[in-house]
């Protein structure tokens, strides 16, 4: 694997940091009190055509691949934004590979241009209440009605349906116990977010506060047969085309925070005096934030040779999963270990560490728990038996 990035790779990051630097520190803590989409830093990104970077050029896009897709959604995360930040514009990157893959000339024009050119925004409609992380189980229906479906059922954990117009949806078109495998039998639809049949409850939670997560219902929505993706029952094969990558950026993004987070604490650990001495000339200050420097830069290691790999086009699922679980253990310990460095200041919102712990959460518990993926790699490496 080639570790050193090309000219162009490196003008990407240089581009995306000059770019987040004008949304600065007190800009991501206002919105971390207060609320409210980051719509402004959106719009930029939008702007400069990086919501495409990834998408065909015949759509308006870069056609690019996961790597350069990476290093972008990195920086962003590593400018101070977050996941704040770096969640706003996510969605836009790995959701929308079903239809650059699966969709047709139509659909890929009448979808993905509006979404590169910033028009849409889109939401990811998935993961059940009911289900978690076991998609067969699903209970959203899409019932066929003549030129349409008529969707009823329940979703959660949806992030930015407050401001959505998109949705891409999985739902069954044929009972789970008609179907010879559990993985069939469901649909993959890319359609109109309408609030007259979708209602959109936001979830309270314990950090990224500009990036809504929903609860979402359904009641009777009508979705053109036009907005189908592919096949009718393929849907949950053609999900799988935007799983690694997702995996993969959300390593890349728990990277670029984790280093923030030492970066910080090493600044602060050179200004402190305590007992007449910086306390990053105490090892256990320097110890532990050296020992994550080491396991941070591993995982971005394991991340793009994962993304390297799915954008040659050769198997990359335990990759991907690896990358995820490295990049979030190695970035959660970082954070902490910058939280302990600042001592009582960590806990302090001005000092900004202690709002990286609480959003490097979200990378240890989505899109896939640690645990799923450990049987994951237990049983396609291993060789261990299926344990759930």
């Amino acid at each position: 694997m080639d570790t050193n990035f090309s000219p162009e790779q490196n003008d990407i990051r240089a581009a995306v940091e000059k770019l987040c630097a004008k949304y600065d520190d007190d800009y991501w803590l206002g919105l971390d009190r207060d609320g409210g989409f980051p719509e402004p830093f959106v719009k930029d990104i939008a702007e400069g055509g990086w919501l495409g970077i990834s998408l065909p050029e015949e759509v308006g896009g870069s056609g690019l691949g996961v790597v350069e897709a990476a290093i972008m959604m990195q920086t962003i995360a590593e400018s101070g934004a977050c996941f704040s930040g770096a969640s706003a514009v996510h969605m836009n990157i790995f959701s929308p590979k079903p239809i650059a893959k699966h969709g047709s000339d139509e659909q890929r024009s009448r979808m993905l241009v509006p979404l590169i050119e910033g028009k849409d925004r889109i939401c990811f409609g998935v993961t059940e209440p009911n289900a978690g992380l076991d998609t067969t189980k699903i209970e959203t229906r899409a019932a066929r009605s003549g030129n349409q479906y008529i969707v009823n059922g329940r979703k959660i954990w949806t992030s930015v349906a407050q401001s959505a117009t998109k949705i891409m949806l999985l739902a069954r078109t044929t009972p789970r116990e008609e179907c010879a495998k559990p993985t069939d039998g469901m649909s993959l639809f890319y359609t109109d977010f309408d609030r007259d049949y979708i209602e959109a409850r936001e979830i309270d939670k314990m950090g990224r506060k500009a990036v809504d997560s929903n609860a979402v219902f359904i009641d009777n929505l009508p979705v053109p047969g036009e907005d189908l993706i592919g096949e009718e029952g393929k849907g949950f094969r053609y999900i799988l085309d935007g799983l690694n990558p997702e995996r993969i950026l959300v390593a890349a993004e728990a990277v670029g925070i984790g280093r923030l987070a030492i970066r910080r604490a090493a600044a602060y650990a050179n200004e402190r005096i305590v007992f007449d001495r910086p306390i990053g000339q105490n090892q256990a200050i320097q110890h532990p934030l050296a020992m994550s420097w080491c396991e941070l830069e591993a995982a971005n290691l394991m991340a793009f040779k994962a993304a390297q790999l799915y954008d040659e086009g050769q198997p990359c699922g335990t990759e991907a999963n690896a990358a995820k679980y490295l990049a979030a253990e190695a970035a959660f310990r970082a954070c902490e270990r910058a939280v302990m460095a600042h001592g009582g200041m960590g806990y302090a919102k001005e000092y900004h560490v202690e709002r990286y712990l609480r959003e490097i959460f979200v990378a240890r518990i989505a899109p896939v728990s640690r645990e799923m993926i450990l049987n994951y790699i237990g049983e396609r490496e291993l060789g261990l038996p299926k344990s759930y």
